[in-house]
């Protein structure tokens, strides 16, 4: 049943689609994250402004140096001890659509630990967006039931895996890395 809806979602993706998916903190919406007119989509299904950054996603730290120029020592030590989802804030993107980097060169990566997501990044192969399944200015929806019809009728897939789940889940912890390896949480 996962394959087969991973099958589903990877051939959305490639197509330059945007998908609805269980992520290892609240659903998401999700696209190739190297795709300039599949990021704008996102935005516009969440009716958000093109100059707010997204998230991407990553299977494994080794694809770092893919996307960003410098990752400070510190970077490797932080996703191996964190205990929940953490997103690090790295300068100096590359790679990615134009409007996934942060107007200051910035570009917010979690490395996921969810086993969906994991295998659907190991076939895709490239960093897959994730936003919160909601409107822009709305709350972030706990479970697959909280969110918005108008936000499920505006992707194309809904991944039919993990929507029955009602255990709360929050958004990830997000960092703040500098260059030189100093760090601020942005979010806890």
């Amino acid at each position: 049943m996962m394959r087969e809806e991973i099958n589903k979602a990877l051939e959305v993706l490639k197509n330059g689609g945007v998908i609805l998916y269980p992520t290892d903190t609240v659903w998401g919406l999700g696209c190739d994250a190297t795709n300039e007119v599949a990021v704008a989509k996102v935005n516009e299904i969440k009716g958000r402004g093109a100059d707010k950054s997204l998230i991407i996603l990553l299977d494994t730290d080794n694809k770092l140096q893919s996307y960003v120029n410098e990752i400070p020592e510190v970077a490797y030590q932080l996703i191996e001890y964190a205990e929940k989802p953490m997103t690090i804030v790295f300068s100096g993107a590359k790679n990615l659509a134009k409007n996934v980097i942060n107007s200051d060169g910035s570009v917010g990566i979690r490395i996921v630990k969810h086993d969906f997501c994991q295998q659907l990044l190991q076939r895709f192969r490239k960093p897959i967006v994730s936003t919160s399944a909601n409107i822009s200015g709305q709350p972030t929806p706990q479970f697959f039931d909280d969110i918005d019809p108008e936000i499920i009728s505006s992707v194309d897939y809904v991944v039919n895996w993990e929507q029955e789940i009602n255990t709360p889940k929050t958004p990830s912890t997000i960092v703040k890395l500098g260059p030189s390896g100093q760090f601020e949480f942005i979010r806890k």
